[in-house]
């Protein structure tokens, strides 16, 4: 496996664990009122653990990589799971806008935890 596959490896993983979570959460709030109340915190939180699970999983060296890796798998995650929910015509555009701009900084700030604990362990 090249460097580059080895390094794209847990930004995958972690943005398919992101994004399965958030469509979990947008069929259900799609059905039940009290899920869908909780989609802005809900997204966030789980694109905060996306980002978590990428810093962990690539054991980046650098802050920069936490936070790189993190926003994108956070963010992707949310706006997979924002634009379906956009379809299910339970949020307004303007939400894929917002919601994907909040968690992409939830997902920074799991990366961020996740370097943290990474260099704790170490």
């Amino acid at each position: 496996m090249t460097e580059s596959a080895s390094r794209s490896t847990p930004l995958i993983r972690a943005t398919v664990i992101g994004t399965i979570l958030q469509l979990i959460m947008v069929v259900a709030g799609h059905y039940v009122i009290a899920v869908k109340e909780w989609f802005a915190i809900g997204g966030t939180g789980i694109s905060a653990v996306a980002g978590l699970l990428y810093a962990l999983w690539a054991r980046s060296n650098k802050a920069a990589g936490a936070i790189k890796g993190g926003a994108i798998a956070g963010g992707v995650s949310a706006f997979l799971g924002i634009a379906v929910s956009c379809l299910l015509k339970d949020v307004g555009p303007m939400i894929l806008l917002i919601g994907t701009g909040a968690s992409a900084i939830g997902g920074v700030v799991g990366g961020l935890v996740g370097k943290v604990l990474n260099k704790s362990a170490e």
